[in-house]
């Protein structure tokens, strides 16, 4: 398939080391490799998780806050950190930047999903790669996406994208879990998503992140009914977009078909 529009969903484990500091070698990968495929031709938006892990870290903190005010404030410092970060590291490569925060609200129709939706096209028809997180400053459960897997699966059916990608640390969906038996096996292509595609899901993410596999499927899900198709691949070596791109099998391809029940 052509890519002319994609949404690249990057996750904190991605973005950091285990000390919650940024990793800037994959980082400035990222953003490397980004750039590349955007000289290609292809538009990109980039959902970005991270700000409350570079927050932690960067006020030294021993673990991630647990209370929602905390949470907020650590992610204020961390946004900032990120932000600089990849405005500093896509400027290498002649690209600008654009940061949006979102909260769920903001997306569900009406005025501002149309002003969402007009922000991201012009900054696209600028040459500018925005940047996507979800508000945690101001996010509160009835406002919020809970991860930005789903969040990346709104996006992507909002600027109609022709294919979401999710980078994690997980190469894809196996057939059993990977971490208890040595004999799963990766699969590399999911027609439908049926009940038991969302079993071999498992439990939830890193210590560092929100999301796990469970929240991946269901992003795949909601990009399916907008009849974008989803790659879940492993991000340790951001340069595996070009191999995406190029339509190689990598990670697990989700197919993006529209639900005919609705």
């Amino acid at each position: 398939m052509e890519i002319k529009k994609a949404v690249v969903k990057v996750g904190t484990s991605t973005l950091t080391h285990d000390t919650g500091r940024m990793n800037i070698r994959r980082i400035e990968l990222l953003a490397r490799t980004l750039a590349d495929i955007k000289n290609s031709g292809a538009e990109v938006v980039l959902v970005s998780s991270g700000a409350i892990s570079v927050g932690t870290g960067r006020l030294g903190l021993d673990k991630r806050p647990e209370s929602v005010r905390e949470k907020q404030a650590v992610a204020a410092v961390g946004q900032v950190e990120l932000m600089n970060l990849y405005s500093t590291v896509f400027g290498q490569y002649g690209v600008t930047v654009a940061q949006l925060l979102l909260t769920k609200d903001v997306l569900d129709g009406g005025e501002r999903q149309k002003n969402a939706l007009a922000t991201l096209e012009t900054l696209m028809k600028f040459n500018v790669v925005p940047v996507v997180n979800e508000n945690d400053t101001i996010s509160t459960f009835e406002i919020e996406f809970g991860d930005n897997d789903t969040l990346s699966a709104y996006v992507a059916t909002l600027v109609g994208a022709d294919l979401l990608i999710i980078l994690s640390d997980i190469d894809g969906l196996y057939d059993r879990d990977p971490r208890r038996d040595a004999n799963a096996r990766l699969i590399g292509r999911v027609e439908e998503i049926t009940d038991g595609v969302r079993a071999l899901a498992g439990g939830i993410g890193t210590a560092r992140g929100t999301g796990g596999m469970a929240t991946k499927i269901a992003a795949a899900e909601i990009a399916a009914r907008a009849g974008i198709s989803t790659v879940i691949a492993n991000g340790e070596n951001p340069q595996i977009l070009y191999d995406i791109a190029a339509g190689k099998p990598r990670g697990t391809f989700f197919c993006g078909k529209p639900n005919p029940r609705g």
